[in-house]
């Protein structure tokens, strides 16, 4: 049986070669031989990918791991910092599932395919390869100008030649002090054991090797010569069998694969509603932000290639020469959904193929090359793809190969066609990076925005973990035909091919990547922070919007802490019925698939928490964004802009974590309606679903009841580190989204997570009543009544105050007055108890006195000072010491 012979062992017999190492080896491992003046022997990996097909899993797994335990080697804090590099073709799969296990790391792969326009970052050679230079086009340079470990990832570490050649070329342009090394194998002779040490010593640097397996290969003398006679030998006589009317595909001789037949039906072309914004791999950059949108839309796509496939059962992913990556997150996704599933890619690298079950490539198709290649036409290959046994294979390609050579009466998809009987092609969109024409066109450069500007003078002290690259704003060629036109301000059409991707923990707040993607623009490195008595000064006196800057972070107190985990440990489960009831409404009055849409930052862990829950009970992966909405000013219609191009704005549900009076309720409203005017876009719902909604001013609800939810308790610390949303001209530009800080210096203090889970721990507990609470609240009238808009407007006037905008009900508006504003007095329920715990120690640390009162359809009321001055800021006239 072939599954008990090593793959290597015709090689061995006749050309002596000896595979030495432990006994997973041999597992790993095959031989064949190649046509190659320089390289008789292949190593052919198992578990790659690229010439044996493998279950895609143990492809994705192999790679992850290898991350994993670099991840372990640097440490957290060096892990986030670094940067992975794959090689060029064979490991950009692989490179790039190193980077997924080191937490979404930053990659860049290797090219052979130049771009126009975009200048090369470095450059190496392949001694071995039989072709040898290799690449660096990173959309940003700065992705390898930092000074954080790089980690630099092969399938095989043989000589240590390319690795060698990579540090010296990139060490000169951008010295760092750390290189990590990961291979599947270490196949270094005896003689070279020693070279990267001594190189490391030499430019000063600390390089490390992390490898899934080690071994040697022994060579016994002159095996390259012998080795090319075998492979001369072999081919004359298949040649010779191919006149005959054999397979044109080389086999060995008495032992051919089934002849090819004519197709039985046409291929099938399936588009996969790849999104534009996506990079098909790392050949440029490809960054956490790209992982988890990638993360979001793999399920569609997925159903999309299993209604193409029917009811084929063996199946196997083909991918595309340097594009691995695609397509293996594909074929897994497939394999989770219960498919039969290989994967393997085509490639530039001629080997032989021996039907011999000892023999590593038993098959091998070829075609001609259909993506236009800088060396010029040539030969590719499929290995052992015909006769395999496959009922339906799935080619992906990028879109610069969809080419009238792939579709030829020789091309890939003959070839394919003529021996699997249902053939899929799958097109993902070649990335352009921003502003990169294309085919000849003339090159375009872009005025900066005024955010840009801004962020300029303090680029200097930007982070290295988070490069620039993986915030820009990218320009795919087939939106814009190739050419990217100069911005104008009547084009506005253009605008939203330039929209960056979300932000993601963990470069961006410290909620889990998956868990919501900010579309935000990073602000984090400008002073935005102003004592709290002047901002109430600027504010009131019309010199600024609230906006326009952010109140210094309220550090609590040990007993202010205490307070909010015992208000946590009694309003879990409180808070998890409402987190279920307000999901399950939501799931049964929506017909797609909701996308929820966070107002940031109160709103964002209510966001999570329903996530959350549809995973839990529905096994539903909900995409999650935060956006700003800012009173007066109007929510993000970039950030608007950006969702109607990603998803159905029909299924986009926005998300609070409470009403007050509801004057965000309307801002939402009026700003869809002026965003439809402007932009035509439509189909947006304003209603907002919140957790609580004690005015009474929408329809989708967990409830109505005025309670504490602790995490009103707290600003950023409670909400992923992340500030509340800024809009200021000299910093967000008219196609910037709006900006926020991410507090990194916070990270001792954050319970976001922990307030997380200590809700969704209560999950199972309130399922019950949960759906006992949903179907009478779907059968309840719940037409909003404004009642709280009519007692804050009461309020205003009873207490001489006449601006409802100074009048904040609610116990979580009420507590952001505490913490962010210059409170005047609170007013209470009376015999209000536990949910006012935290709001009369707060009153007390800033002297407000706390008056109770009947008749308030709120647990309090929260009045910011009417008349602000620097002398009269608080209840005794004295000024209030910022937190």
């Amino acid at each position: 049986m072939d599954d008990v012979v090593w793959s290597g062992t015709w090689v061995a017999e006749r050309l002596g070669v000896e595979l030495i190492g432990g006994e997973e080896l041999p597992g790993l491992l095959g031989l064949a031989l190649r046509r190659n003046p320089k390289r008789a022997h292949l190593l052919v990996s198992n578990v790659l990918g690229k010439h044996v097909p493998q279950r895609p899993a143990v492809v994705y797994d192999s790679g992850f791991s290898l991350g994993l335990r670099v991840r372990d080697l640097l440490g957290p804090d060096e892990a986030a910092r670094s940067v992975v590099v794959g090689y060029a073709e064979t490991a950009t799969g692989l490179g790039h599932s190193v980077a997924d296990g080191l937490g979404f790391a930053p990659y860049l792969h290797s090219t052979r395919r130049p771009v126009d326009g975009v200048a090369s970052a470095g450059g190496f050679e392949e001694s071995h390869s039989h072709a040898t230079s290799h690449l660096l086009l990173p959309e940003d340079p700065k992705l390898l100008a930092g000074d954080g470990p790089l980690v630099l990832v092969d399938d095989e570490f043989s000589t240590g030649n390319t690795v060698l050649n990579t540090v010296r070329d990139l060490h000169e342009r951008f010295p760092r002090e750390r290189y990590v090394v990961v291979a599947l194998v270490d196949m270094r002779s005896a003689e070279d054991l020693g070279r990267l040490e001594t190189f490391a010593r030499e430019i000063g640097a600390r390089v490390d090797l992390v490898t899934g397996a080690a071994g040697t290969v022994r060579l016994p003398e002159g095996v390259l010569e012998k080795g090319q006679a075998l492979v001369a030998a072999h081919e004359t006589a298949q040649d010779a069998q191919g006149a005959l009317g054999a397979q044109e595909a080389p086999g060995a001789p008495g032992a051919p694969v089934p002849a090819p037949r004519e197709p039985l039906t046409a291929p099938v072309r399936v588009d996969l509603g790849w999104p534009s914004s996506i990079p098909d791999g790392g050949r440029h950059g490809f960054g956490a932000p790209h992982a988890a949108a990638l993360n979001d839309a793999l399920p569609a796509m997925t159903e999309r290639l299993g209604t193409a496939l029917g009811g084929a059962r063996r199946i196997l992913v083909l991918g595309f020469e340097e594009l691995m990556y695609a397509p293996l997150r594909l074929a897994v996704a497939l394999e989770r959904a219960g498919r039969d599933v290989l994967y393997s890619t085509t490639t530039r690298s001629p080997v032989l193929a021996v039907d011999d079950p000892g023999y590593a490539i038993r098959t091998r198709l070829v075609f001609p090359a259909h993506d236009e290649p800088a060396d010029g036409p040539g030969e590719r290959y499929a290995y052992n793809v015909a006769g395999a046994g496959f009922d339906a294979v799935v080619a992906v390609v990028d879109s610069v190969a969809d080419t009238p050579e792939l579709h030829a009466p020789d091309g890939l998809l003959a070839q394919l066609a003529a021996h699997i009987p249902h053939v899929v092609l799958a097109v993902v969109p070649s990335y352009v990076p921003s502003y990169v024409p294309a085919h000849g066109a003339e090159t375009v450069t872009r005025t900066p925005s005024a955010g840009e500007r801004a962020a300029e003078a303090t680029d200097a002290a930007r982070a290295p973990e988070a490069p620039e690259a993986f915030r820009a704003r990218a320009v795919p060629a087939h939106e814009t035909g190739g050419a990217v036109p100069a911005p104008d301000a009547t084009q506005a059409p253009e605008r939203s091919s330039m929209l960056p991707e979300p932000l993601r923990g963990p470069a961006f707040s410290s909620y889990a990547p998956e868990e919501v993607g900010w579309l935000l623009q990073d602000l984090s490195d400008v002073e935005l922070e102003a004592p709290t008595e002047e901002r109430e000064e600027a504010i009131q006196s019309g010199g600024a919007h609230y906006a326009e800057s952010l109140p210094v972070e309220y550090q609590p107190s040990a007993q202010y802490q205490e307070l909010f985990h015992a208000a946590l440990e009694t309003s879990a489960s409180r808070i998890a019925r409402a987190v279920g009831t307000v999901t399950e409404t939501v799931l049964a009055e929506k017909t797609g698939t909701p996308v929820l849409v966070s107002l940031a930052r109160a709103g964002t862990p209510v966001g999570v928490l329903m996530r959350r829950w549809a995973q839990a009970r529905h096994g539903l992966e909900l995409p999650h964004y935060a956006v700003s909405i800012v009173r007066g000013r109007g929510i993000d219609a970039n950030a608007l802009r950006w969702l109607a191009a990603h998803h159905d704005p029909a299924d986009v549900v926005f998300v609070d974590g409470w009403t007050g009076k509801g004057a965000i309720t309307r801002e939402l409203a009026e700003a869809i309606q002026e965003f439809e005017r402007a932009e035509g876009i439509t189909g947006f719902d304003p209603e907002i679903a919140v957790l609580a909604d004690p005015g009474s001013c929408v329809r989708t609800y967990g409830t109505r009841e005025d309670f504490l939810i602790p995490s009103a308790c707290l600003n950023s610390t409670v909400s992923g580190l992340i500030s509340r949303t800024v809009l200021r001209a000299d910093l967000v530009g008219p196609d910037d989204f709006h900006g926020g800080k991410f507090y990194r210096e916070l990270a001792g203090a954050d319970v976001s997570n922990a307030f997380l889970d200590a809700i969704a721990a209560r999950f199972d507990e309130v399922a019950e009543d949960v759906a006992t609470g949903v179907k009478e609240l779907l059968a309840a009238d719940r037409t909003p009544t404004w009642e709280g808009w009519a007692a804050v407007e009461r309020i205003s006037e009873e207490y001489g105050i006449h601006d409802v905008n100074l009048v904040k009900p609610g116990v979580g508006e009420t507590t952001r007055v505490l913490l962010r504003r210059v409170p005047w007095k609170i007013l209470a329920r009376r015999g209000a108890g536990a949910d006012l715990a935290h709001v009369r120690l707060l009153a007390d640390q800033r002297g407000v006195p706390v008056e109770e009162v009947d008749g308030l359809p709120y647990t309090c009321v929260g009045l910011i000072h009417p008349q602000f001055t620097r002398g009269a800021t608080g209840a005794d006239g004295k000024a209030v010491v910022s937190q």
